[in-house]
């Protein structure tokens, strides 16, 4: 019954809510970051308008990057969630791991493992004590 009621949580909704939210939190830091250092790399008499102007041209990127990990993050929790039918850490490491894997495969298969693993372990270092 507990499965049933996680898996409602964790369908489409869950998927789509988590990749806007990504988004937000990837286009509110950059603004932040971006406008922080346009301000510093512009000149004196121009330092808003560079800050303004880095923010229109990186933060929408850094969004997009956030909007695709979130999305395929909670893509792979939910298949794992449907495979296992169960929701422990485990379900979470090896989500995080595909995720890194498959975001650097345009690099090729070396990139892809270890992306993967460096990933994974940074997830389990997170998830780690509920273990």
């Amino acid at each position: 019954m507990d499965t049933q009621k996680k898996s409602e949580e964790h369908g489409l909704y869950h998927i789509v809510n988590s990749t806007g939210g990504a988004f937000g939190a990837g286009a509110v830091g950059g603004s932040v970051y971006h406008f922080i250092k346009g301000s510093y790399n512009s000149p004196i008499g121009a330092r808003f308008v560079g800050g303004t102007q880095a923010v229109t041209m990186n933060a929408p990127r850094l969004g997009g990057s956030f909007a695709a990990f979130g999305g395929l993050f909670s893509t792979f929790d939910y298949a794992m969630l449907c495979i296992r039918k169960k929701e422990d850490p485990w379900n979470s490491i090896v989500a995080g791991a595909a995720t890194g894997g498959l975001l650097a495969m345009r690099r090729g298969i070396v990139a892809a493992s270890t992306s993967a693993v460096m990933v994974g372990v940074l997830f389990a270092l997170i998830k780690g004590p509920a273990l």
